[in-house]
């Protein structure tokens, strides 16, 4: 169904105007929804006909099609304020878009998980789910983020630093195979280190693209280049041969020596 609604007026005579009156305009109004004639797909030539009319786009779009449904909204050049896994940083293109300063993470959730409501017949296989009282399905999603390229305040404002590298060099050791020290909490990124850094990519909650220059990404590959004959398969960041975790490679813009 495509629903359009032009105006919300207090329909039900409560004195307030909100979701309860969208959903008296629904089942009064049949102007307000119409039935699609394809099936609905964002890939649909009349889907992206509507998408063609929109300024924002705001949905929780298929995890499974994350990265299509964002190459898309870029290629139509929408604003977007959607939600995904933070895994998706690790994607190529996703991280192409984050670096190159074009995707951020939005505001208001920043760590947990999320719970989301799925249809009657879904299963319920996931280690976190219920049934409500109205036997109404949720399972709960870890990892849940906000992906946008709408700018917001926060997002500009530096992260506090508290440590120092000189003087504590056995704290941050650097990588066999990568020329960067490695931080495995955000908190502790050294505030005196002008070199490369690898930290875990929930670093990118707090990332300030004003204080920090995202240079690189290493998972099982480069998040950059993708996998190649020589790195399919495995970990490029090592410490004293035991592999870690993806690590998103940064700078600090501002530590000058």
């Amino acid at each position: 169904m495509k629903i359009e609604i032009n105006e919300v007026k207090d329909n039900d005579n409560d004195g307030a105007i909100n979701l309860a009156d969208v959903e008296w305009l629904l089942k009064n109004d049949k102007n307000v929804a119409t039935p699609l004639k394809e099936n609905g797909d964002f890939r649909s030539n009349e889907s992206i006909e509507i998408l063609k009319e929109a300024d924002i786009v705001v949905t929780n779009p298929p995890f499974s099609l994350f990265r299509p449904y964002v190459a898309q909204l870029v290629e139509y050049k929408k604003k977007f304020l959607i939600i995904g896994n933070i895994n998706a940083i690790s994607y190529r293109d996703i991280f192409t878009l984050l670096k190159n300063d074009k995707l951020w993470l939005g505001a208001s959730i920043h760590s947990g998980d999320r719970e989301f409501r799925v249809p009657d017949y879904y299963p319920l296989n996931a280690a976190g789910c219920r049934v409500d009282d109205d036997g109404n399905k949720y399972i709960r999603v870890k990892g849940v983020r906000w992906f946008t390229n709408l700018d917001y305040k926060e997002r500009h404002e530096d992260l506090i630093l508290y440590k120092k590298y000189h003087g504590n060099e056995n704290e941050y050791p650097k990588y066999d195979n990568y020329n960067a020290i490695n931080v495995d909490i955000t908190k502790d990124i050294p505030m005196d280190y002008k070199d490369l850094i690898g930290v875990p990519i929930t670093f990118v909650d707090k990332y300030s693209p004003d204080q920090f220059e995202i240079v690189d990404g290493i998972g099982r590959y480069s998040m950059l280049t993708g996998p190649t004959k020589e790195t399919k398969g495995t970990y490029l960041t090592k410490i004293d041969g035991k592999p870690k975790y993806a690590r998103v490679i940064i700078k600090n813009k501002k530590v000058t020596k």
